[in-house]
Formats: C-alpha cells, structure tokens, sequence
C-alpha cells in the first residue's frame, strides 16, 4: 500500500495564498484527487494513444517525454496499476532510467480531439522480463505505474486538434516496421546497435 502522497508543497501554498486560491486547491484535493481509476479513468486511458510521461533523476533533474501506439497500448490493470511498453527509440534510455533510480514518475494524458485531459501521479517499475512483453510486439520494456494520485486537469487551454494519421513507427503484426531515416545517417549508422533492423540494406526506410 502506497501512502498517500501531500498535493502541496510550502512553494505552492505560498501561490495560493497570494492568489486566494488556497481554498479551491484545497476543494480540489478533497473531492477530485484520488488514487485510483474508476470505469471512466479506465475507458479514457485505454483509449488514448498518447501521453506524456515526466520522470527525474536522483539529483531532481527532469525529463519529459512523449510516448504513443495504438490506442489501448496503455493498459490499467487494477484500479490502482497502469502498464505500457518502452520500444526501440534514440538509445538513450533517460525516462526508463531515470524510473530505475528515481520511481516517481508523472504522466500527462491528452484527448486532443474531445479536449480532456487527466494526470497520474505514482510509483513506476520497468522490467525487461515482464510477462506483458509478450503481448506488445517489439516491446523492449514494461512500466507498470501504481498511482498515487490520479485527478482530471482543466481543459481550457488544450487546443482542438484531429488526428491524421498514427505513426508507421508503431509496430504491427500485419507488417514490418520501417527504419527511421535519421538511423541511416552517418553520424548514427556505425553506432548503432548490431542487430539494429537498420543494418539490414533491404530493410524500409521512412
């Protein structure tokens, strides 16, 4: 069980207090900030294919990064747990090692479409030998994330957007997954992983 985690911090209330928002923040800690998801927590998150995900390293150093696939490639496993993959990206591993050494972890969910958002706040895990790995094509790691605090955020400066199209990146069973260009380029090629797709000459590349 996972204590429940203070909303604010001395920095905050000091705003509140100058902006005379304590109350309100206060409201909404009360009635809209939980630890869990419900049904609809639950229909939305599996439904988005995007969010982003704020990780920190020992020292509070940051990183945000953007993390998409199909929609239902988030998935919440108990009211109180969200898993998703980690597949093949620059190499540099910041988010996942970063929740190796510092587990807090944030994550940002966007409907750009409806203009609804959510945030999860938790305790995150990345395994290499998670059993979900086999379930999610290509996948190199699994987070799971037990929340800590999970409460929805105005929606009054997202701006509406439509999807065009998902990214040829994600991968399909129905398909090989193409070789970004950037992969092909000098300055990366010899540093590439050996059984990197990229190293194939038939290999596509997008």
């Amino acid at each position: 069980m996972i204590d429940r985690v203070d909303m604010y911090n001395d920095e905050s209330r000091r705003l509140q207090d100058r902006f005379d928002t304590r109350r309100l923040a206060d409201r909404i800690d009360e009635r809209l900030v939980r630890d869990f998801l419900d049904a609809d927590d639950r229909a939305f998150v599996e439904g988005c294919d995007m969010f982003f995900l704020a990780t920190a390293d020992t020292e509070g150093r940051p990183q945000c990064s953007y993390k998409g696939g199909e929609p239902g490639f988030v998935r919440v496993l108990d009211e109180g747990t969200i898993a998703f993959p980690l597949y093949d990206g620059n190499g540099m591993y910041l988010s996942a090692g970063n929740a190796l050494v510092n587990p807090h972890v944030g994550l940002l969910f966007i409907d750009f479409e409806r203009r609804r958002r959510m945030r999860l706040n938790g305790v995150a895990s990345v395994d290499d030998a998670d059993p979900l790995l086999r379930e999610y094509l290509e996948a190199q790691l699994i987070v799971r994330v037990r929340a800590t605090q999970v409460f929805p955020n105005c929606p009054r400066y997202i701006h509406e957007y439509r999807l065009v199209e998902r990214s040829r990146f994600v991968p399909k069973a129905a398909c090989a997954t193409p070789v970004p260009a950037w992969k092909r380029r000098e300055w990366a090629r010899d540093a590439l992983p050996a059984d990197d797709r990229a190293q194939d000459p038939d290999a596509e590349v997008v």
